[in-house]
């Protein structure tokens, strides 16, 4: 992995949009190119990326207004990540994981020559799958830990039955359920 270049497995052809189209067009390219960004390209100059996040950041944000009277341009990002084609893929995996990012844009003089994504990287290199998962497990478990934490944070009613048991006795209140402390260590 250490040998592979950027070049070497980048997507050459990303789908690519001007920066005045609307976001209702970006919307329908999306759709249609089943592709989870566009790039915003004027002269084959990378002048901007929108993600489906971003359209529907904008969609919510500006109160429901209409995506047809929203440019690209207004909602891309001012500052853009991007990547070298001579970069490595360890390179690469290490600045999308820093930044949490799961696709960047691979620039050479100013011009866009591609995209790199997670998806590019595992379809050439399988192998890396094993960290990708194991980094899959840790956010898994940090969320889990996140949730044991709300659990324990809960209001206790102080008497009555638990809707899970039928036992009487303390009960917490757990996805809309009043429970036991025994049948909440079981949810």
């Amino acid at each position: 992995m250490e040998n592979i270049l950027v070049a070497d497995v980048m997507t050459r052809a990303p789908v690519t949009i001007k920066p005045e189209e609307t976001l209702f067009n970006c919307a329908k390219k999306i759709v249609r190119g089943k592709v989870g960004s566009l790039l915003l390209v004027d002269n084959k100059k990378l002048v901007g990326f929108i993600s489906q996040k971003d359209i529907l950041w904008a969609f919510v944000k500006k109160g429901g207004k209409d995506l047809s009277k929203i440019r690209a341009i207004d909602i891309s990002p001012k500052k853009i990540a991007t990547i070298k084609p001579n970069a490595t893929l360890k390179e690469a995996m290490g600045k999308m994981n820093k930044l949490k990012f799961d696709r960047l844009p691979v620039i050479e003089n100013g011009r866009l020559l591609g995209l790199i994504t997670v998806r590019d990287i595992l379809s050439f290199h399988p192998e890396v799958y094993p960290e990708l998962e194991e980094y899959t497990k840790i956010r898994e478990e940090q969320e889990k830990l996140r949730r044991i934490k709300k659990i324990k944070e809960l209001p206790v009613v102080d008497d009555g039955v638990c809707e899970e048991c039928g036992d009487r006795g303390a009960l917490y209140r757990i996805h809309g359920m009043l429970v036991c402390d025994s049948c909440r260590s079981s949810i």
